[in-house]
């Protein structure tokens, strides 16, 4: 040991960090994917760091927006309209299997990319024993100066958020997360509500200003403090899909919450923000490609706001865009179209699946099982969905007469069959299955009403962009940020 000090005594703290460094990305640690990192970012470190997260996001989702835009464009032209981070300088991707299955849920998958490490489904931050705490970058960056955001279109202690910021050996542990947010003294919450219903007086009690009216919200500035912004207009404790989003009466959207978030945590040392649209996720378990597709824009929306930033400081700036799963098995491409879409069909959808099912539930309180008539609600079918008997064949009128009746059984007695979980997996059946009707009429299609094993793209742009090019594990996210940011690696080097 004596050897060891004399000679690490006569090196420069350079070296001895570089040394630190390469000793951290050599060693096996439970959970991590691949431990030689060979990775090594030699540019400016970024100032501002912005990682978007959709959940539930692959390629099909991302094309078939492109798709849907380019369609609206120009009718019948075979031209995708790029998304903004599709036309990043750097696309890599990623896999996502968790410890024990390639399938994996939010709360691994974010784990695996806020603390580099593997884990059970519905664990966050903590190992497969549930003994081990994993520390998210969150936390290294907060202590070396930079300010942190969290942002989200679904409840703010949900899964994906909670990576950010919480360590618990499940994800259904809302209070216990909520409470740890209160504790995080991270800078800015912004989006959805609580889960838990004391997370607002958690968050006060922690010394957070917790404002819930868009006056508020948009009042606040980088002089503000510790602030949890909470939408007004809530579809339960998550933000309006936006394809139901009042943007006449100025309900804020997922870009709005960004926005402010850039004025809020505005330092002259930066600040780290993450960003997760939650509802493409939803929107996926649903089979409704209208409001996935339409979350996606929005997403990109979002991301505009961090491209204003990169644009004023392009060379201190680093925004990273993943998905942390797929979520639907989505296919562009239906056996009943053969090569052929028809993106239009979706264009005349103007409401998400929840909107529709209130309709639903709202005819079923003035009919019976025996007066429940399809005819009826045909008139709000058509303004939702676009959907007439005159443009339904007999086999599609049929699935509808179908699920009619099944919506007429009250839930509480429907046994949950095998036949029950592939036709409507829990979701109102009527609403579902017109979901389907006018997905197949596009051109698309969903194998499943969960995630999937599919890999995610990462798209790149700013300082130390290039080393996310390439396919590599969902881990290595965290590993390749901690690099750029030099910040985290250096701190465990240095035992900080």
């Amino acid at each position: 040991m004596l050897k060891k000090t004399r000679f690490l005594s006569g090196v420069s703290l350079f070296l001895v960090l570089i040394m630190a460094l390469t000793i951290l990305g050599s060693v096996p640690s439970p959970g991590t994917a691949n431990p030689k990192k060979t990775d090594f970012h030699t540019g400016r470190v970024p100032k501002y760091v912005f990682m978007f997260i959709g959940d539930g996001l692959s390629y099909a989702q991302v094309s078939s927006a492109e798709m849907y835009l380019g369609n609206k464009a120009a009718l019948g032209a075979v031209i995708p309209q790029r998304l903004n981070f599709t036309q990043f300088p750097v696309h890599g991707a990623a896999m996502t299997h968790d410890s024990t299955s390639f399938v994996p849920d939010s709360a691994s998958t974010a784990t695996s990319m806020s603390s580099g490490y593997k884990t059970l489904s519905g664990v966050i931050n903590m190992d497969v024993t549930k003994t081990i705490e994993y520390t998210p970058i969150t936390e290294d960056l907060k202590a070396l100066g930079y300010k942190i955001g969290i942002v989200t279109s679904v409840p703010i202690d949900h899964a994906t958020p909670a990576a950010y910021y919480a360590k618990v050996a499940h994800r259904g542990m809302t209070t216990e997360i909520a409470r740890q947010l209160a504790q995080s003294g991270f800078d800015y919450f912004g989006g959805g509500g609580f889960q838990a219903a004391t997370g607002p007086a958690l968050a006060e009690a922690g010394g957070y200003t917790v404002v819930n009216t868009t006056e508020d919200i948009l009042a606040l500035h980088k002089n503000s403090g510790k602030v949890v912004a909470i939408s007004p207009d809530l579809d339960g404790k998550a933000l309006n899909y936006e394809l139901d989003r009042d943007k006449e009466g100025g309900e804020l959207s997922l870009a709005d919450f960004v926005r402010k978030g850039i004025e809020v945590l505005d330092n002259p040392n930066g600040f780290f923000m993450m960003v997760e649209s939650g509802k493409i996720d939803w929107a996926g378990h649903a089979n409704d490609a209208a409001a996935n597709i339409a979350d996606t824009i929005a997403f990109a929306d979002a991301i505009e706001e961090a491209l204003n930033v990169y644009r004023k400081h392009p060379k201190d700036t680093l925004i990273i865009v993943t998905g942390d799963h797929e979520c639907g098995g989505m296919t562009i491409g239906y056996a009943g179209t053969g090569y052929a879409t028809f993106f239009e069909k979706i264009e005349k959808v103007t409401m998400s699946y929840v909107e529709f099912s209130k309709i639903v539930n709202n005819y079923k309180k003035t009919v019976t099982a025996e007066t429940a008539s399809l005819t009826e609600l045909f008139p709000q079918i058509e303004q939702a969905y676009g959907l007439t008997p005159e443009n339904l064949s007999a086999y599609e009128m049929g699935l509808l007469e179908d699920a009619l009746e099944r919506t007429m059984v009250p839930a509480s007695e429907r046994p949950y069959t095998v036949q029950e979980r592939l036709l409507y997996a829990g979701y109102e059946p009527l609403t579902v299955k017109l979901s389907h009707i006018v997905n197949n009429k596009a051109g698309l299609h969903f194998s499943s009403y969960s995630h999937t094993g599919q890999p995610v793209p990462v798209y790149a742009i700013g300082a130390g962009a290039e080393l996310f090019d390439g396919f590599y594990d969902n881990t290595d996210i965290y590993f390749k940020t901690a690099e750029i940011t030099k910040l985290s690696r250096i701190k465990k080097a240095v035992g900080m």
